[in-house]
């Protein structure tokens, strides 16, 4: 006889405790390889709940602020302590509830850990400037103020190191937090709690809200006592997060994706531009803000360029993110996988020739999980809706043409302008690229996808609300410069 293993519940973490929402109500998270693995349940809170949060964070507010910057340093320094010793189970939990392979779940953690023990030390780092002052009896300085009660929204796609490189700075810079993560990866972020919690932060300090967007969501777009708003998703939400928050004054900071443009020049390495096109565009199932989705090849080097992608992608192996052997997921949830099958019919009837890829995987168990093949297009135009909207998923639209100028002015012929990278060893070529592509992480010879976490982070046009994370630049969002004289 099998013995079936109790799911666990997982709950809110509000005050310090961990509590069940109010109306005790909660839903199934569930393994996209294996729809019938419930990885736990959660809550599915209400306005209720993000009220006691945020009443929760205001009233630890002061006494954190009062910490000094190297003490509440030292929390974030055990918090990734707490962390590493949980390494394999976290990034288990991750690739059970969100898809992507263990090696890269196991990455993902590491970073995080990785962006603590930064932000940690960001606490013994200097917050302002001492200012010449024209009174010869004054002294001029600035300092740094927190915003307060900082409101993190974060997406399904990176559930341990999104929510760690908002969290992290906003904390050490003296702010409270009131976290929704998505409800997708929400046993992930509880995860992330139970370190923060084992790490003795103060009552208050980080609470956590599980729950429906249209309702937490929302709730911390227009709670008055919330300060500040670091969202990352879509465009649509989050432009609905913007105007939400400029209304009441709060201050926001958005990230929202992007339809990244690899080019690759017909001086290019045609193999490093094929691993990188690949890695860039097909890893964790293309669901990225930073994957490779069109690729801008010149006619000299089409060809070679398009048979050694279709002979590489045709190596890949696609299944349960747990099996060593997989080097590619499922799609996160079943809308996901949906939204990225319809994108390919879209491609079909606009005309383009669909040249590997393009269905939904069923065979050996895989009907169970929501599985796409890699999917690879040509003949794709720039007016082709699959050359203009983000896909989130592993569709590679590629485009011929004639000259590098051409290829600039089509890479930037969309409305969003996060990453983008090319392929060439002429120095001409790469300083036209940089000075030319609208794009706020540019990239020269490797892939589209990833910045450095010390590096500051962000994008163009529509990909963001022109702010950026991470690094010494995250100080400019939570926190407010204040000028101070002095006078005997």
């Amino acid at each position: 006889m099998t013995v079936k293993t109790e799911v666990k519940t997982y709950l809110n973490y509000v005050n310090g405790e961990w509590v069940p929402s109010l109306d005790n109500v909660v839903e199934a998270s569930i393994n996209p390889a294996n729809k019938e693995d419930i990885v736990g349940y959660v809550q599915k809170s209400g306005a209720g709940d993000l009220e006691k949060a945020v009443t929760a964070a205001k009233q630890a507010q002061q006494a954190w602020r009062k910490l000094s910057a190297p003490a509440r340093g030292e929390f974030l320094y055990q918090v990734a302590n707490a962390m590493e010793k949980r390494l394999d189970e976290i990034a288990e939990t991750m690739t059970r509830e969100m898809g992507k392979t263990f090696a890269e779940a196991k990455g993902e953690t590491a970073r995080g850990i990785a962006i603590l023990r930064y932000y940690a030390g960001e606490g013994m780092r200097k917050v302002g400037d001492v200012i010449p002052s024209t009174d010869s009896e004054g002294l001029m300085f600035t300092t740094r103020a927190p915003l307060g009660v900082v409101g993190v929204i974060t997406p399904w796609n990176f559930p341990v190191a999104i929510p760690i490189w908002k969290m992290a700075p906003a904390l050490v810079y003296g702010n409270v937090v009131v976290f929704k993560p998505a409800q997708e990866v929400a046993v992930t972020a509880a995860k992330i709690i139970e370190c923060m919690d084992a790490a003795g932060l103060p009552a208050g300090v980080v609470n956590l809200v599980t729950g429906p967007g249209s309702v937490i969501g929302q709730g911390i777009i227009d709670h008055p006592d919330i300060n500040g708003i670091t969202f990352t998703g879509s465009d649509t939400v989050g432009k609905r997060v913007g105007l939400g928050a400029l209304a009441r004054g709060a201050k926001y900071q958005l990230e929202m994706g992007g339809k990244n443009p690899v080019i690759v020049a017909d001086d290019a390495d045609l193999d490093l531009a094929v691993e990188a096109t690949i890695s860039g565009g097909l890893r964790s199932t293309g669901q990225k803000c930073t994957a490779t989705s069109r690729v801008l090849i010149q006619g000299g080097v089409y060809e070679a360029f398009k048979q050694k992608l279709l002979a590489r992608v045709a190596q890949l192996s696609i299944g349960d993110g747990m099996q060593s052997t997989t080097w590619m997921g499922p799609c996160a949830s079943e809308n996901q996988l949906k939204t990225v099958l319809s994108y390919i019919e879209k491609g079909k009837a606009e005309g383009a020739t669909l040249l590997y890829g393009g269905s939904r995987l069923t065979a050996n168990g895989l009907d169970r999980g929501f599985f796409v093949e890699p999917t690879i297009f040509e003949d794709v135009t720039s007016d082709m809706v699959i050359s203009q909207e983000e896909i989130f998923g592993p569709v590679l639209a590629l485009i011929r043409v004639d000259t590098l100028e051409q290829a600039i002015e089509l890479a930037n012929d969309v409305q969003y302008g996060l990453s983008a990278s090319i392929f060439t060893k002429n120095i001409a070529n790469i300083l036209s690229f940089v000075g030319e592509i609208e794009a706020g992480l540019v990239r020269i010879n490797a892939e589209s996808a990833g910045v450095e976490l010390q590096a500051p982070f962000g994008g163009m046009k529509q990909s963001s609300s022109h702010s950026r994370e991470q690094g010494q630049a995250a100080i400019e969002f939570f926190t407010s410069i204040k000028t101070v004289f002095i006078k005997p």
